[in-house]
């Protein structure tokens, strides 16, 4: 006669899938339920000679699933490797993607029946360098209709007006595209060596916020990661949205409470339309949030102050 024998464990939501596959293996049946308001797996082992061995064997897997890698867990729906600290920025309902020449040919149309709403796509770097597929994934994301930006990868070894002339001659000032971004990074293992004085750095990233601000007519994005924030724009107060990279916990833990319009979440994001690997974003709010954003080019949360200013007021 058959045994059965039923495990419940309380997991991460996200993390269900991936455990699930590895539980599977095994022989043993998975699957989800809701107990007051929680989700939890249900493992259910049948087998004559073993169910100990079986029981014992789900748990450790589970256990070793859940706490692994300081927080990682296996591959899941959307994410090769998905960490728990960002567990909430998948569950955002506004997502998107960023894009480079390294994505190759996106099929827009694919990654927006996938649940993408929104891509950023890198256009210039420095002085001279224009991302050679940026030309073709403008105009292909806006024939099928998905919102899009162009992003600017600041060089530190480059005049700040020579990088807004070429970010000015190489990007449309198109009406109906996302505010432009500027990506402020230390350019680690690049034979450019930066001068890391705040105030000489604070007024390259000033001027080239304001020529992008003048060519689009929309306020910029500045994207960042943890370093670049700690080191000149912590405690800087600007009127600009923030797009901040937080692969293992919410910004807010890593960026000193800065508010965020943009949550980079993942790199290892698996999107369908999208060849390989590729950068996963969420944007903070609601759908109602979105529109709003959408139709001004500004946070919803702040749209009153920097209405004032006389931005934030175009429809598109």
């Amino acid at each position: 006669m058959t045994r059965r024998i039923n495990v419940v464990i309380t997991v991460p939501a996200a993390a269900f899938a991936a455990i699930a596959v590895r539980l599977v293996q095994f022989g043993i049946q998975v699957r989800q339920i809701f107990i007051k308001g929680r989700e939890v797996s249900v493992i259910e082992i049948r087998d004559r000679l073993r169910p100990r061995l079986l029981a014992t064997a789900a748990l450790l897997l589970l256990i070793a699933a859940c706490a692994r890698g300081g927080g990682i867990y296996g591959p899941i729906e959307g994410d090769n490797r998905p960490h728990r600290g960002v567990d909430r920025a998948r569950m955002l309902p506004i997502q998107g993607i960023d894009v480079a020449r390294y994505q190759e040919n996106v099929n827009f149309a694919t990654a927006r029946r996938d649940g993408i709403r929104f891509v950023f796509m890198k256009a210039t770097e420095g002085k001279d360098y224009l991302d050679p597929n940026f030309p073709a994934n403008w105009q292909r994301a806006r024939a099928e209709g998905m919102p899009r930006g162009a992003y600017h990868f600041m060089n530190w070894c480059s005049s700040a007006a020579d990088q807004a002339a070429w970010f000015t001659k190489m990007v449309p000032a198109d009406a109906d595209a996302l505010p432009p971004v500027l990506d402020l990074e230390w350019q680690n293992g690049s034979s450019c060596k930066p001068n890391k004085n705040r105030e000489q750095t604070l007024a390259k990233v000033r001027t080239m916020l304001e020529a992008m601000e003048r060519h689009t007519g929309k306020l910029p994005i500045i994207y960042t990661d943890i370093n670049f924030h700690r080191d000149i724009l912590e405690g800087e107060p600007l009127p600009n949205m923030f797009w901040l990279r937080s692969t293992a916990a919410p910004p807010e833990q890593r960026y000193a409470n800065r508010q965020w319009t943009f949550w980079q979440w993942t790199q290892t994001g698996v999107v369908a339309g999208v060849r390989g690997e590729v950068d996963r974003n969420a944007f903070y709010g609601s759908e109602t949030d979105w529109q709003v954003f959408l139709n001004t080019g500004c946070d919803a949360r702040v749209l009153g102050i920097l209405a004032v200013s006389g931005r934030c007021a175009q429809t598109w």
